[in-house]
C-alpha cells in the first residue's frame, strides 16, 4: 500500500515539475524571440506557440471530452519542443535567467489571440447554422 502512495507522489512530483519547466520554456521562447540572432522562421513558430500558449481561449475548448485538453497535454508541449530546438543555444541560456524573473510576476494574457479563436468559433457556427437553414428552407 505504501509503494502505491509513494508512486502516486512520485508521479504527481514528476508532473508538477514538467509543468513548471514548461511554463519557464514558454517564457524563455516570449522573451527571446525579439532577440536578433533568432531566424524569422524560429521566431514566426515561437509566436505562434507562445500566443496559443497565454490565450485564455483555447482552440479546443475544454468541455468536449478528451479533444479539449489534446491541445494542452500533448500540441502545447510538443510545439515547445520544436520550438526550443530551433532558438540558438547562446540566445536560450542567455534569456532563461530573464524568464526566471518574469515568471515570479505571472504570465502574460493574449487577449489578441483569444479574439481572434471567438472570432473562428462564432464564424463556424454562423456558418453551421447558415448551412443547417439551408437544408430545412
Amino acid at each position: 500500500m505504501d509503494a502505491k502512495v509513494n508512486e502516486k507522489q512520485s508521479l504527481l512530483t514528476r508532473l508538477k515539475t514538467m509543468a513548471k519547466k514548461l511554463k519557464t520554456n514558454l517564457m524563455v521562447m516570449y522573451l527571446a524571440y525579439r532577440d536578433p540572432r533568432v531566424p524569422l522562421f524560429t521566431k514566426i513558430f515561437a509566436i505562434s506557440v507562445v500566443a496559443y500558449a497565454f490565450s485564455p481561449v483555447d482552440l479546443i475548448p475544454d468541455f468536449i471530452p478528451i479533444l479539449g485538453y489534446l491541445d494542452d497535454l500533448i500540441l502545447v508541449p510538443l510545439g515547445v519542443y520544436i520550438a526550443l530546438r530551433l532558438f540558438p543555444k547562446e540566445v536560450l541560456e542567455e534569456y532563461r535567467t530573464k524568464a526566471e524573473e518574469q515568471r515570479k510576476l505571472g504570465k502574460p494574457k493574449n487577449w489578441i489571440t483569444g479574439t481572434l479563436i471567438i472570432t473562428i468559433w462564432i464564424a463556424l457556427a454562423v456558418w453551421i447554422g447558415w448551412y443547417i437553414y439551408g437544408l430545412y428552407k
